[in-house]
């Protein structure tokens, strides 16, 4: 059920649409979402927990808690789900197939924060915690603002490279108590890489 892409980075353009630069070789995230599509490169090398996490939460290949029946399952977590926290101005929120941003999805991950990633500029891409060490885990959050007393607080795997204005979009639904009155979905994550796999480092 992998949904990993090789692609070249002669033919993949930074806008989805428009032909313009090729993309920087790494590994990219494309949402596919009800308002349109935007890509994020990943940290694969600063934050490679949170990378991992992500891409096996996005190619079911990472086990996570089914909300039904309570048991660990292998399939594509960001399939069909919404974005069912969005803050205007701040930030757009998902990863929780309840829609209700309490799912426990069976484990934690450790922080990666680093000083060199800040919420300097809008389409961030972070791990949502609790706001308790170490406790994030499926959610993640996309970033519409600069966000600088944020820094410190969160993992930092990504950035928007293309779709920022779905991103803003998205942020700007009309909402009661920080949930979208009309629900916005995530349809799909996939996963591309651009170039080829970058080399292990021997141990």
């Amino acid at each position: 059920m992998r949904t990993l892409r090789l692609l070249l980075p002669a033919v993949l353009a930074l806008g989805l649409g428009a032909q313009q630069k090729p993309l920087p070789n790494g590994l990219y995230a494309v949402f596919e979402t009800s308002m349109g599509t935007f890509k994020a490169k990943l940290y694969e090398k600063d934050t490679p927990i949170a990378v991992k996490t992500f891409v096996g939460l996005a190619t079911g290949t990472l086990p996570w808690r089914d909300p039904q029946t309570q048991k660990m399952v292998r399939r594509p977590l960001y399939n069909d789900i919404t974005f069912h926290r969005i803050v205007g101005g701040s930030m757009i929120q998902a990863g929780d197939p309840t829609g209700t941003g309490r799912h426990n999805c069976g484990f934690t991950i450790r922080d990666e924060i680093l000083p060199g990633l800040r919420f300097d500029r809008p389409g961030k891409l972070a791990v949502a915690n609790t706001g308790a060490p170490d406790s994030g885990a499926c959610q993640f959050f996309i970033t519409v603002g600069a966000m600088s007393q944020w820094d410190g607080k969160y993992t930092i795997f990504g950035y928007v490279v293309a779709g920022e204005d779905v991103v803003e979009k998205i942020s700007q639904v009309r909402t009661v108590d920080e949930k979208p009155v009309t629900p916005v979905k995530l349809l799909s994550v996939l996963i591309e890489r651009v170039g080829p796999e970058p080399p292990v480092r021997k141990k």
